[in-house]
């Protein structure tokens, strides 16, 4: 019988070390590949280190799976995508246009996560956006933003940035029309707890309407009040996210070297 001690419950005015952000953020890399929501070697995940000069972020090295990002490999750089640390992998400064839009403007994004699945694209290619069929897709009622298309995100279209953080908003997700899913969050927890629900809803509606059976939508104040009722404590995510480490720490340990 596996005997698990109760997890000690967070402070949520503790500052996570570099370390721990580090082992953290690999945790999630190799988390989105166990449950299929990769793209080969594109899209990123990011975390903001405390402290410093300036904004400094960790971000995966371009050209390694998720399933193989390890806590030493991710790599340091600047608000432009520059790499601050000598690394034998290069980084993609393209890539990290939409996270720096988020970690400049969004005091919330501590964490930003993207990425480019089958059902998040779907959704991305619908003009109605996510709708409220389960409890899932309700909790995240009016917590999803829209972004729409202006091509890959590139270095010679900064301007993009300012527009992604205007469409964000207060929100803690986006939907990027024809491209993808996006979500932050004050801590990789919180970050990663919205992805997976915002996939999860995702893979709802899309299963859901591939039945072709008439779609129930229930009425506007019901889903309000799930709305309502889903936390948006400073923990968010917390209790799953100490799970899903132990389930790492058992079947793939070595994201923590």
């Amino acid at each position: 019988m596996l005997l698990i001690p109760p997890p000690v419950r967070p402070d949520p005015e503790h500052v996570p070390t570099e370390r721990e952000l580090r082992e953290d953020l690999a945790c999630a890399y190799r988390l989105l590949a166990h449950f299929g929501m990769t793209d080969l070697v594109y899209t990123h995940l990011s975390v903001r280190v405390p402290g410093g000069h300036g904004h400094q972020f960790l971000v995966n090295p371009y050209g390694l799976l998720f399933e193989e990002v390890t806590a030493s490999s991710l790599v340091m750089v600047d608000a432009d995508g520059v790499a601050l640390q000598r690394t034998t992998w290069p980084v993609n400064p393209a890539g990290f246009v939409i996270h720096s839009a988020l970690h400049r403007g969004a005091p919330r994004a501590q964490c930003v996560m993207h990425t480019h699945t089958l059902a998040g694209m779907t959704v991305a290619a619908q003009a109605g956006g996510l709708l409220p069929l389960n409890q899932m897709n309700m909790e995240l009622h009016d917590r999803v933003a829209i972004h729409e298309y202006e091509g890959i995100a590139a270095m010679d279209n900064l301007e993009e940035r300012d527009r992604i953080m205007r469409d964000m908003g207060d929100r803690c997700a986006m939907i990027m029309r024809n491209h993808g899913l996006l979500t932050i969050g004050r801590t990789v927890a919180e970050a990663f707890y919205w992805m997976y629900y915002l996939e999860q809803s995702c893979r709802i509606q899309v299963a859901a309407q591939s039945t072709g059976a008439p779609l129930s939508l229930p009425p506007p104040a019901v889903v309000e009040r799930v709305r309502g009722q889903a936390s948006d404590s400073p923990v968010k995510g917390w209790l799953p996210w100490q799970a899903l480490k132990r389930k790492m720490d058992r079947e793939q340990p070595d994201y923590r070297d």
